[in-house]
């Protein structure tokens, strides 16, 4: 018998291709199922989740199904609705669809590398494509409904691939293009602070992004953009600049203000003096602002009359304010040039004045070179000691030797040099020169003892009882070569010498011990 009805199931169902999609009428609604009659005789029983809207399903409602095939037990059709669903779905896809198409869909799962999308059949969504941006939390896009861009279609595997992420792109450059053809250069427009950076600050104007540059931000100087603005900032700004090939616009701020620098001359003259603020400090001088927007250069050369400033820092700080004076003004290239020690009186024009030629001065010993010495008479005003001018009778080699530097001196003022800014020091010139009186015994043989002072390679220097120094030159050593001189003496010894000559005009007394013992 159950054979017998086999056979009569299958004969109804030959003219019906297993996984054919065919045409039945609901001839019953229960609280779970629906049975549909597909004709031939042929009934199935199908869940009514399988159904979209299954409340608006009565008696007579024509649907499509799958068939899958028969129940010989039960004597039923297989059916699908689900199934049916998508087999249309991927044949419209076929049919209709090509890449590039757009489909509407909604993200069901996640699946390894992606997602599931239902768009009447599953298509898979890589997680790379879900959105423009990367994606931290997956979670939140499950249930997603939304648009989608077909990027790929396997016939053979019956299989899609589609992405958020290109239509977004592509929506979002359709809006870009449109916003920049509304767009002018000077138009005002209104944004949001989107993002900070070093170089400037990012606007959202609307699916459009600007670029506010640093420079373009204020008139004056800032240090960073974050000085004038906050991210979720409102802000107007003006169109300086459209380029819309590579769809980028800049941005300004200041632009809606009036450059100071168009009136500069109105308010500032060349001598005019002015107080200002420093605000950036350079190896080669400060900047210092006027006023909001206009800020001058003071040179290193020009911040101190007297003092030598290896570096700005070290008479001034960011922030401290400066008497100064106008210098140059150049407004087409916005340059003003500023003198510090301009604001204050010059010491040197008054330094011939204050230190006259032949006067005694005190100062103290600042700075000691192989030339002479640095004696500074006031705060700013130094003079130089050469080294000639150190003593009447010593020849002295380093001015080392006999001062020390921050000693404090007594000297003569011997000249005043107001525009080189030069004052020459004399210390032997606080005394009458003794030469004369102590070299009026000496005659050519007379006999003297001294101690030797300075060895060198072409003799030996000695100090006389009378405090004069001569030259004891190595061919007047008996038996005495240049190579023999630093073994046969020592600075301190006692020599019994003589005269060989006296150089008043050069001021030097030759020396023999050829005709001498030379032991004192």
């Amino acid at each position: 018998m159950q054979s017998n009805f086999a056979e009569l199931y299958e004969k109804s169902f030959q003219d019906i291709k297993i996984g054919e999609v065919v045409k039945g009428t609901v001839i019953a609604v229960h609280e779970r199922d629906i049975v549909v009659d597909i004709a031939y005789k042929a009934e199935g029983i199908l869940p009514k989740d399988e159904f979209s809207q299954p409340e608006l399903l009565t008696v007579g409602s024509e649907v499509e199904v799958l068939f899958e095939g028969f129940n010989d037990v039960e004597g039923t059709a297989i059916l699908s609705k689900r199934k049916a669903d998508r087999q249309k779905t991927w044949n419209d896809i076929l049919s209709n669809a090509t890449e590039g198409a757009i489909v509407d869909g909604r993200i069901s799962r996640k699946v390894r590398g992606g997602f599931m999308v239902d768009i009447g059949m599953e298509a898979f969504l890589p997680a790379s494509l879900v959105d423009i941006k990367p994606v931290r939390n997956q979670d939140m896009f499950i249930g997603l409904q939304s648009k989608f861009l077909v990027v790929k279609i396997n016939h053979k595997r019956k299989n899609v691939v589609v992405s958020r992420k290109d239509l977004l792109e592509k929506s979002r450059n359709e809006a870009r293009t449109e916003k920049l053809s509304t767009l002018k250069v000077g138009q005002v427009v209104k944004g949001k602070v989107k993002n900070i950076t070093d170089f400037g600050v990012f606007i959202d104007i609307g699916n459009l992004d600007g670029l506010l540059h640093i420079t373009d931000m204020s008139w004056g100087r800032i240090s960073h953009p974050s000085d004038l603005v906050k991210i979720g900032d409102d802000i107007e700004v003006v169109v300086i600049s459209i380029d819309q090939i590579k769809q980028k616009i800049s941005l300004g701020l200041k632009q809606k203000g009036t450059d100071p620098w168009g009136t500069v001359n109105q308010r500032y003259a060349i001598g005019n003096q002015v107080r200002g603020k420093v605000v950036n400090i350079l190896p080669y001088g400060a900047f210092v602002e006027l006023e909001p927007g206009i800020e001058g250069l003071v040179h290193i050369s020009e911040l101190s009359w007297t003092k030598r400033v290896n570096h700005p820092s070290e008479i001034l700080t960011i922030g401290m304010e400066l008497d100064v004076v106008i210098l140059s003004l150049d407004t087409a290239a916005k340059k003003i040039s500023l003198g510090a020690k301009q604001a204050q009186e010059n010491p040197w024009t008054v330094a011939s004045d204050k230190f006259q030629v032949g006067s005694r001065v005190t100062g103290t010993i600042r700075n000691l070179t192989d030339y002479g010495a640095f004696i500074e008479l006031e705060p700013g005003i130094e003079g130089l000691l050469h080294v000639s001018d150190i003593s009447w009778t010593h020849k002295v080699a380093k001015p080392s030797d006999v001062l020390k530097k921050g000693d404090t001196a007594e000297v003569m003022i011997l000249a005043v040099d107001t525009a080189a800014k030069k004052i020459s020091l004399g210390m032997k010139q606080l005394s009458d020169d003794p030469w004369a009186e102590l070299t009026k015994n000496f005659l050519a043989g007379l006999g003297l003892q001294g101690r030797v002072t300075r060895i060198v390679n072409f003799g030996v220097f000695v100090e006389l009882d009378n405090g004069l120094e001569g030259l004891i030159h190595v061919s007047e050593i008996p038996d005495c070569s240049a190579q023999d001189i630093a073994k046969r003496f020592n600075v301190g010894d006692m020599l019994r010498c003589s005269i060989l000559n006296v150089d008043h005009e050069g001021r030097k007394i030759a020396l023999s011990c050829k005709n001498e013992p030379i032991s004192a």
